[in-house]
């Protein structure tokens, strides 16, 4: 069940950005915070936007000024002050090719949700220059699910298990078991030069902040939140491991930062790495950074029922472990 609009007699119908709107609240949006709900409907409109207009008490609910974190309730009736919205992303240009690489990529799927073998390379959602991402691609490709969402997200350089929810009902219960840190999230990385043997997990809390550029720098301070990352060494070659991380919580960058502070950053990773050991890798057809998610294990919101699901290693990083083994 989707949400019902409908719009004044007074004002120009939905779509041009210049009507109030009355949003009435399905069943499958009951106990989603005002806020969120907002940005799904507007989901090109900047989150300041949103706030302001529900701060100002220009969103009512019910007729009645609310705060965003206020949770809807099905029925309700969410009344929206007139607001603009950019060009949808789906109105973006994508390439077949890249809508035949992304369907090959799912390693699972039913009625409520996906799991995606994401590619490196791949930004998880367009934005900031970015016309298209993998929600966008996936939107385009099951036109269907009307409530195609993220349940978590990948850095643009990380590949692997991505989860992706088609329902906000379901959307609703996986983030509850991210929240719970329920889910098991575990990554292969190249680490170099070698991974401390006496190190098997490291509890360093993490600090992220926000350049003005916009870029994203994490860095462990004491006055960061609690991070806990557990590490198995899988392989050792000459002059790298091959490491398993299970992740105890879900921070920014928190592997690729937990590495570096341990001695042994990710290969290939341009921030937190080392830019010598980088360049040696990328002679060897390593271009990117050596971070796959290759496990993700959850409970189904619908059948209760524990999903663990492995991604498979892209070729470039399969082929670079090939030739470190010395093999043909």
């Amino acid at each position: 069940m989707n949400a019902k609009t409908t719009t004044s007699d007074k004002v120009p119908q939905p779509g041009s950005g210049t009507q109030v709107r009355w949003i009435e609240v399905s069943a499958d949006d009951a106990g989603q915070r005002l806020d969120n709900f907002l940005m799904r409907c507007y989901r090109k409109v900047p989150k300041t936007l949103i706030y302001r207009v529900i701060r100002k008490g220009e969103v009512r609910v019910d007729k009645g000024r609310v705060k965003p974190h206020r949770k809807l309730q099905a029925g309700e009736v969410v009344r929206v002050p007139p607001i603009r919205q950019p060009d949808s992303p789906e109105a973006a240009v994508i390439a077949q090719a890249q809508l035949d690489r992304i369907e090959r990529s799912i390693v699972y799927e039913d009625a409520d949700l996906l799991v995606l073998n994401k590619p490196s390379g791949v930004a998880v959602h367009g934005g900031s220059g970015l016309s298209w991402g993998v929600v966008e691609v996936l939107r385009r490709l099951r036109p269907y699910a009307k409530r195609m969402e993220l349940a978590h997200r990948l850095d643009r350089d990380t590949s692997g298990c991505l989860l992706v929810a088609k329902k906000a009902s379901v959307l609703k219960a996986l983030h509850a078991q991210i929240r719970e840190d329920q889910l098991l999230k575990q990554y292969w990385a190249l680490v170099a030069p070698h991974w401390p043997k006496s190190v098997s997990r490291v509890d360093l809390p993490l600090l992220k902040n926000t350049l003005q550029s916009g870029e994203r720098l994490v860095k462990v301070s004491a006055e960061g939140k609690p991070s806990v990352s557990d590490f198995r060494c899988l392989e050792t070659f000459e002059d790298a491991d091959l490491v398993e991380v299970t992740l105890r919580t879900g921070r920014t960058h928190q592997i690729r930062v937990h590495a570096q502070a341990s001695g042994a950053p990710v290969v290939g990773d341009e921030k937190y790495g080392d830019q010598a050991v980088n360049q040696r890798f990328r002679k060897q057809g390593m271009k990117r950074l050596a971070l796959h998610a290759r496990r993700l294990g959850f409970t189904h919101p619908v059948t209760g029922q524990w999903c663990e699901l492995e991604a498979p290693l892209h070729d470039d990083f399969s082929a670079l472990l090939v030739r470190m083994r010395g093999e043909h």
